[in-house]
């Protein structure tokens, strides 16, 4: 029987996993496969420094070649998992190769999800999942020219800021009411558009794209109301879907991302799954939950890695995530579920504030924008579900410590 660990997928969750299968002391076979023509890299600084020019590919890789050659892990880039065959504990690649596995990984991520709409193939519409994405966005970043971003979440605020910072005309078409609606409140989402606004970006709220115009390349997006917003460059970011098809096609358990236990893995002992593609139980929330977030991956990766080697861990933890967009780092943490009650510590305008959120007096989300430390304390206080006066929480001289 072979003892080969094959993890498929080599994003930035197989990165971490295959470093730490090695520092758990493991000696023996690992294959990590992806379909990318490169090495395991970080996602996050695509749509900042990266596609801003301030750092080059060499820092956004997880590891260098030589980590994965002295380590004996066997990269296969450029590569796709045709099937899993769980009887015979293989993947079956493209080519149609058999790869036999003791325990199998499964690090497929998550794809970019596109409008489906009459010119959605034309040149110079994008998504920004890939360093090529990136590559391809960053080509038409130039000064004067006319960007259309269609999505006001994290990647298409991220986007806005760099090409306006570049000097192009910057225009955000937002289908709902504001910005951010699914993921923070009204008060930073309303912070967070002033601060766009500030830098000359033109926010269009529930704007509804019907379709593109241009012959071979865009030039403009169609509005529902008839109208057509002149761009050279569109960058679609509207969210994304979990990769869970192969497990899907394999009998595993699938809801929205890949269904796995506390400890990562399936409902095959030998398959695990770590990252964007998985949905875990959360004993905070009490429900199940898929997360698109780098700390969700690096912790998933360290915990299966942990229960490949024999150890017994478990994944449970508040949810936490960050963007960097001009001169501002928003630092969030918790999921905003039932929220009653919304607190602002601190001046807005003064561009250091934290926003907590509330249910029924508990603490179960923050938001803090340029307030590092103080994000540390918000991480513990939401982890922990605190009960605690509104007062207190809006009153800049409380020390958050003593509130634990």
């Amino acid at each position: 029987m072979s003892d080969r660990i094959v993890v498929v997928g080599a994003g930035h969750a197989a990165g971490q996993l295959v470093a730490r299968l090695r520092a758990e002391g493991l000696t023996g076979e690992i294959t990590l496969i992806g379909d990318e023509p490169m090495l395991p890299y970080q996602r996050p600084p695509l749509s900042k420094a990266y596609m801003a020019g301030e750092i080059g590919l060499d820092r956004v890789l997880l590891r260098n070649q030589a980590f994965y050659d002295d380590n004996q892990i066997e990269l296969r880039a450029s590569t796709k998992v045709a099937r899993i065959d769980r009887a015979a504990a293989t993947v079956e690649l493209d080519s149609g190769e058999q790869i036999e596995y003791a325990n199998l990984v499964l690090a497929t991520g998550a794809r970019a999800r596109m409008l489906k709409l009459p010119g959605a193939d034309l040149d110079g519409i994008h998504c920004l999942r890939t360093v090529a994405d990136a590559d391809a966005i960053a080509a038409g970043v130039k000064r004067g020219a006319r960007v259309a971003v269609v999505g006001g979440g994290y990647i298409g605020l991220e986007v806005a800021a760099v090409a306006r910072t570049a000097g192009c005309e910057v225009t955000i078409l937002e289908a709902m009411p504001r910005l951010l609606a699914r993921t923070t409140s009204e008060v930073m989402a309303n912070h967070v558009a002033d601060v766009h606004q500030r830098h000359g970006v033109d926010i269009r709220y529930d704007a509804k794209v019907t379709g593109f115009a241009g012959d071979g390349t865009v030039t403009g997006v169609v509005l529902e109301d008839g109208t057509t917003l002149a761009a050279e460059l569109v960058v679609v970011g509207i969210g994304v879907i979990a990769n869970d098809d192969l497990a899907a096609a394999a009998g595993l358990a699938v809801d929205d991302g890949i269904v796995v236990d506390a400890a990562g893995v399936t409902a095959d002992p030998k398959i695990w799954a770590i990252g964007d593609c998985t949905r875990h139980p959360s004993r905070l929330y009490g429900r199940n939950l898929r997360l698109e977030s780098v700390h969700n991956a690096m912790t998933q990766s360290r915990v299966v890695a942990a229960n490949i080697s024999g150890k017994s861990a478990i994944y449970d933890e508040i949810p936490w995530f960050w963007t960097d967009q001009y001169d501002f780092k928003l630092q969030s943490v918790g999921l905003p579920d039932a929220v009653d009650e919304t607190v602002v510590r601190g001046d807005p305008a003064s561009g250091t504030f934290t926003v907590f959120l509330l249910s029924a007096g508990r603490v179960v989300a923050s938001e803090s924008v340029n307030a590092m430390r103080e994000h540390m304390d918000c991480r513990k206080l939401a982890g922990a579900q605190v009960t605690v006066s509104a007062e207190l929480l809006a009153n800049p001289e409380t020390n958050l410590k003593e509130l634990l």
